[in-house]
């Protein structure tokens, strides 16, 4: 017998996005503190990563890399779910969060149906970078106080 919780359907499904690619869009309220999904992919190893993505390839900003910890990163695209298509906001409605060794993504504020998940990517490039280099991490979430860069803000880790 299904739950309540099941017969309702999926919380959220994939679609195209207007932000970028394919996103993850709300199918039902959600609403703040929930947890919607785990980040999941195959385990690798920094050296793993460097081998899988020689120089600067893994730090495209298109890449699905999840940082867990000096040793783990997280590369969705290879068995990696549907987290992996949640596009980056400047004023995100959800977060990363970190639960052991594993990454969930959780709701922040209510989310309606038919509104995309975003979470704030805060991505962390090499110092001194270029402003070139900068142009491949412009944000286009649309968000009225967008920053304009998917990079995290000057002084924040």
């Amino acid at each position: 017998m299904k739950s309540a919780r099941d017969r309702r359907g999926p919380r959220f499904v994939v679609r195209h996005s207007g932000v970028h690619g394919r996103g993850l869009f709300a199918s039902r309220r959600i609403r703040p503190g929930a947890r919607l999904i785990e980040y999941t992919g195959e385990r690798l190893s920094e050296a793993e990563v460097a081998a899988r993505y020689p120089g600067r390839a893994a730090e495209d900003p298109h890449t699905l890399l999840f940082v867990v910890d000096r040793n783990t990163t997280i590369d969705a695209s290879v068995g990696g779910n549907a987290a992996r298509f949640i596009n980056h906001s400047c004023q995100p409605n959800c977060e990363a969060r970190l639960e052991g060794d594993r990454i969930f993504i959780h709701a922040i504020r209510n989310i309606q149906p038919g509104v995309e998940l975003n979470y704030d990517y805060g991505l962390v490039i090499e110092p001194g970078y270029s402003a070139a280099r900068a142009r491949a991490y412009a944000c286009r979430c649309g968000a009225p106080r967008c920053r304009g860069t998917m990079l995290a803000r000057r002084g924040r880790s």
